[in-house]
């Protein structure tokens, strides 16, 4: 009879991990048709092609090289296509406090898990490069990002390693519960080095400084894409409590799936609010940077906070995008789909309001964190995306930024029906 229970416990937590998994892949979706609404339409398939590309190398590079730098032990050599059920059984027979321990889970839905993060990072890099980038040379810097970046920092992270040997972030009270700094400042800090070495678009700003609005194509995609996101939250912070099949893990779960909605809605209702102020009209891809911004706020620590608390938080972050966004444009860093904003000015807010919610944690630590993370990430993807400059160029010609990514780089457009002949 017990060994049934642990059978049913290890089945259940590994399903679990499967589905928020599967539903953070969906995320993948979710950033193609934001990006592909918030982009002009004669760039549309370039940016719907380097998502789908950029999720298919990310899956490749972390099964070759990234989860080993991320947690050690070489997984794809690890004879991962058999399970020892009498050592499982074991395992949980040990347990003092049987089922109710740690997570149990199989080997196969962890990585399955874990890469679908790592995609996510990437594809925070592409929307803020969009428009005006080489399409080989991003996919390069993909293969990059994905197969040593991210998992070196993951590794000083989630990974518990020391970052080179000098010190161990967890020994700081550092908390990153789901990704705030691990995978979304990341992300923002590679897109960032991207964006200031490749320069914006051409007629984004007057030659006095003046700033000019370049609308996207489709808004009715990019709430699409902004839904599908929210939905594939759930899993992104649900899944990073590991573990379902108890009573106190369970709540849990629940918990981080009420506070990541509430903090959405809260960081939906404060941009909506603050660009009405500014622009005295309800500006949607304002409202729609607003609820990313506050699931990113509370991915660091959606399992602390009361319902509202996790709301205002939220409410701060979609603030705080707005702010962001618009000083981006003052300082001349162009980036299409506020991605920069959304993912790293909120990445580190949400990371420095860990400890007004989570005990254990302390400021220094949380500012420790995301500056390792941001020095590291910033630093490396500089020298890549230079390497990348010198060997191959990062920009497409004026002509063809002209003429649109679409027919330079794939030969395809993604209205054929708009286009006179």
């Amino acid at each position: 009879m017990e060994n049934n229970i642990y059978e049913l416990q290890y089945a259940m937590d590994t399903f679990y991990f499967l589905v928020c998994g599967a539903l953070v892949m969906w995320m993948a979706a979710g950033f193609a048709m934001l990006e592909a609404g918030l982009v002009r339409s004669k760039n549309t398939t370039e940016i719907l092609t380097k998502n789908v590309a950029l999720f298919s190398i990310a899956c490749t590079m972390y099964l070759v090289c990234g989860y080993q730098i991320m947690y050690g032990g070489g997984y794809f050599l690890s004879g991962i296509t058999e399970v020892d059920t009498a050592a499982v059984l074991g395992e949980f027979a040990a347990r003092e406090d049987g089922f109710q321990g740690g997570s149990i889970y199989s080997g196969a839905s962890d990585f399955f898990f874990q890469v679908v993060f790592v995609a996510t990072a990437m594809s925070i890099v592409s929307g803020a490069v969009a428009e005006r980038m080489k399409l080989w040379a991003f996919l390069a810097f993909a293969v990059v990002m994905t197969a040593v970046i991210y998992p070196m920092e993951g590794s000083w992270t989630w990974g518990g390693e020391s970052v080179f040997g000098l010190y161990n972030l967890g020994d700081m009270g550092f908390k990153d519960f789901a990704g705030s700094g691990i995978v979304h400042l990341a992300g923002a800090a590679a897109a960032l080095a991207g964006v200031i070495l490749l320069g914006a678009r051409k007629g984004k700003y007057g030659p006095n400084g003046e700033i000019r609005a370049i609308p996207g194509a489709n808004l009715p995609l990019a709430t699409l894409g902004t839904f599908i996101l929210w939905m594939g939250w759930f899993g992104f912070n649900g899944g990073s409590v590991l573990k379902l099949g108890d009573i106190g893990n369970a709540h849990s779960v629940a918990l981080v799936f009420l506070n990541t909605n509430a903090a959405a809605a809260g960081g939906l209702i404060g941009a909506l609010l603050l660009g009405y102020l500014f622009f005295r009209k309800a500006d949607l891809t304002m409202a729609l940077n607003g609820a990313l911004a506050g699931l990113v706020a509370i991915t660091a620590s959606p399992d602390t906070p009361l319902p509202l608390v996790a709301t205002l938080i939220g409410f701060g972050g979609g603030l705080l995008v707005v702010l962001s966004i618009l000083m981006m444009d003052k300082v001349k860093i162009d980036d299409p789909v506020g991605a920069i904003s959304v993912h790293g000015v909120v990445g580190l807010y949400g990371l420095l309001v860990v400890p007004f919610t989570a005990d254990g944690t302390s400021f220094f630590g949380q500012l420790a964190g995301a500056l390792t993370i941001f020095v590291w990430v910033f630093g490396a993807s500089l020298i890549v995306w230079l390497i990348i400059k010198t060997l191959f160029g990062l920009r497409v010609t004026e002509d063809q930024e002209y003429s649109g990514v679409d027919i330079t780089e794939c030969g395809m457009e993604a209205y054929p029906e708009f286009t006179t002949k």
